[in-house]
C-alpha cells in the first residue's frame, strides 16, 4: 500500500504489517481483533434512526456458501447488517439461473430474507442490452438450456443454444454423438436452417452471450468458432475477409459478425472440491488458444475482439453501485429523513484476482470508496501471498463485518 489514506493510518494493527511479512503474523492480530471486538455486534439490535454511511457487496461462492453448503457464520453476518440496516447487495460472477431463483435458493439456505434488488450476478446487466432483444442472439453456458430461460425472462425474443444447433445438425460436432439424447431432451428448433448456399434464408446470429460456465467445451468452441468466421453472422458461411492483411485485424471479425459478450473472467472458483476448479475464465482461455492458432494471434497482428463483464471490470462494479445506491433509498423509506451520500463500500470476497482487484481498481463517479476485504473460506489459500493485495486479510465473512463496522465505529442510534 504505497499511500496512506485516512482510513488506512486508522486500521489496526495487522493492517499497518507490511504484506509481504508472513501472513501469520498478519493474522494474529486478526484473531485477538476478533475478542475485542466482539461485542460490537453483539449489543442490542435496536434499529438505527439513520441509515449509515457505509455499505457492503458480498461475493457469495467462498464467502457465504461454498457450492451448495452455507458457510458457518454467514447467516450471523447478514443477520446483524439487517439488524442494524446497515446496506449490503451480493455481488458475484456466478449465473445461470435467474436472479428470482438464485435470491430464492441463498434465502433458503442462509435462513435471511433477500430481494433481487440486493443482487447482481455476472449476467445481469445482459437485462439492459435492449438493442439486441428483437434479434437473434445465441446463448451459451449453464445447465441444460436453463440459460436461455433466463435470457427469454430478460426479454429477448429469439433465443439459440448451442445444443439447438447440434440436435438439427449432429454433424457440426461429431464428437458428441453419444450425448445427442441428452441435447434432443431440451433443444428447441431453430427459427431458421442452416443454407449457405442460400445466406438470405439461413440462421443468422446477431450477438453471442456467454452466461455461464460452458459445459461441453468441444460443442460450443466449435459453434464459437463458426460464428465468428462467418460472413454476418450467418451460420455455415465463411467470410472472404478473413486472413486478408489488407483489413484491420487482418480481416477477422470485420465482417459483419456478431459482438461476443462473456459475463465472467474468473479462471477459477470454489467448489465443493478442496482444490478451486476452472470457471468460464478457462473456457474463454482455451476458445483464445484456439482462436489463436486458427488466426495466428497476436504475433500475427490478430486480436479475439470481446467484451468481458464481472468482477473485476469497472462496467460491472458501476452497476453495483447503483443497484445499491437504489437499496438504500428503498432502507431509508423505513427509517426518514434526509440519506446522507454513500461513502464506503467494503467489497468482502475471496478470489484476489476479481473480487479483490475490482475493489482496488473500481473509481466510483460518486466519490465512494471501494475497500477490498478478503476472506480465507474460498479461492484463496491460507499461506500465500494474494495477487492484489486488500485492505484487510480475515478469517471469514463474519470477521470481515466485524472488522468494518469496528472502522467506522458505528452503534445503533
Amino acid at each position: 500500500m504505497a499511500t496512506q489514506t485516512p482510513l488506512l493510518r486508522s486500521l489496526l494493527p495487522c493492517a499497518r504489517t507490511p504484506f509481504l511479512r508472513t501472513l501469520s503474523s498478519h493474522l494474529r492480530p486478526c484473531t485477538n481483533y476478533r475478542i475485542q471486538h466482539r461485542r460490537h455486534l453483539q449489543h442490542e439490535a435496536t434499529p438505527p434512526s439513520k441509515i449509515p454511511e457505509f455499505a457492503f457487496a458480498f461475493d457469495i461462492d467462498g464467502v457465504l456458501v461454498r457450492s451448495s453448503d452455507p458457510l458457518p457464520r454467514a447467516h450471523k453476518a447478514l443477520s446483524y447488517l439487517q439488524s442494524q440496516r446497515i446496506p449490503f447487495i451480493l455481488l458475484t460472477n456466478g449465473g445461470g439461473k435467474h436472479e428470482s431463483e438464485r435470491v430464492a435458493d441463498l434465502s433458503s439456505k442462509l435462513d435471511i430474507p433477500l430481494d433481487t434488488s440486493m443482487f447482481v450476478q455476472s449476467h445481469t446487466p445482459f437485462a439492459d442490452m435492449h438493442e439486441y432483444k428483437e434479434k437473434t442472439v445465441l446463448v451459451m453456458g449453464g445447465d441444460e438450456d436453463h440459460c436461455r430461460i433466463v435470457a427469454e425472462r430478460y426479454g429477448f425474443k429469439t433465443v439459440v443454444t448451442p445444443g439447438d444447433i447440434f440436435t438439427a445438425y449432429p454433424a457440426v460436432w461429431p464428437f458428441s454423438q453419444q450425448i445427442l439424447e441428452h441435447y434432443k431432451s431440451f433443444s428447441r428448433p431453430l427459427p431458421k436452417p442452416i443454407l449457405p448456399n442460400e445466406p438470405e434464408n439461413s440462421l443468422k446470429i446477431d450477438a453471442v452471450f456467454v452466461y455461464n460456465d460452458p459445459r461441453d467445451w468441444g460443442l460450443d468452441i466449435q459453434i464459437l468458432q463458426d460464428v465468428l468466421l462467418s460472413h454476418q453472422g450467418i451460420l455455415g458461411t465463411w467470410s472472404n475477409k478473413n486472413g486478408k492483411s489488407a483489413y484491420r485485424n487482418k480481416g477477422f471479425q470485420q465482417d459483419g459478425q456478431p459482438p461476443l459478450y462473456f459475463s465472467n473472467p474468473d479462471l477459477l472458483w470454489a467448489a465443493k472440491y478442496h482444490l478451486p476448479r476452472l470457471g468460464q475464465g478457462g473456457f474463454r482461455e482455451a476458445f483464445e488458444g484456439v482462436w489463436a492458432a486458427l488466426t495466428g494471434g497476436p504475433s500475427a497482428g490478430v486480436e479475439l475482439q470481446k467484451v468481458v463483464m464481472g468482477k473485476p471490470h469497472e462496467p460491472t462494479y458501476r452497476f453495483a453501485e447503483k443497484r445499491l445506491i437504489a437499496h438504500r433509498n428503498d432502507l431509508n423509506k423505513g427509517v426518514g429523513g434526509e440519506l446522507d451520500l454513500l461513502k464506503r463500500v467494503y467489497m468482502v470476497g475471496d478470489n484476489p484476482e476479481s473480487d479483490i482487484l475490482g475493489g482496488n481498481s473500481y473509481k466510483s463517479p460518486n466519490g465512494t470508496d471501494w475497500a477490498s476485504v478478503l476472506v480465507q473460506t474460498g479461492v484463496y489459500m491460507e499461506g500465500t501471498v494474494p495477487a492484489h493485495e486488500p485492505r484487510m486479510v480475515v478469517g471469514d465473512v463474519y470477521d470481515a463485518v466485524q472488522w468494518a463496522v469496528a472502522q467506522e465505529g458505528w452503534r445503533s442510534k
